[in-house]
């Protein structure tokens, strides 16, 4: 289920307050700094940290090389990637 395109421009990771990979197709924002992922549910992001996803060497790799791949917009500044950044970085 999309996001409200509000959400993705205002969505930060509540540990860091960095920003958060959306990957729509699986339901998931991800913090690749910290190797976490909140889940979407019925388009409502669950954002507590006793929720998070813990996810390990494999997996975090799988994300990366995904959001490499292009597609994937990032949180914090209406889902375009940047300088900073982006989908791919970490």
């Amino acid at each position: 289920m999309p996001l409200d395109p509000l959400l993705i421009e205002v969505l930060a990771c509540p540990i860091d307050k960095g920003p958060l990979w959306w990957f729509e197709d699986e339901d998931l924002l991800y913090n690749p700094r910290l190797r976490r992922g909140y889940r979407v549910r019925d388009g409502v992001p669950v954002m507590l940290v006793d929720e998070a996803i813990e996810t390990d060497g494999a997996e975090h790799e799988r994300l990366v090389a995904k959001a490499a791949s292009g597609g994937v917009p990032e949180t914090g500044h209406g889902g375009r990637d940047d300088d900073q950044g982006g989908a791919g970085a970490p």
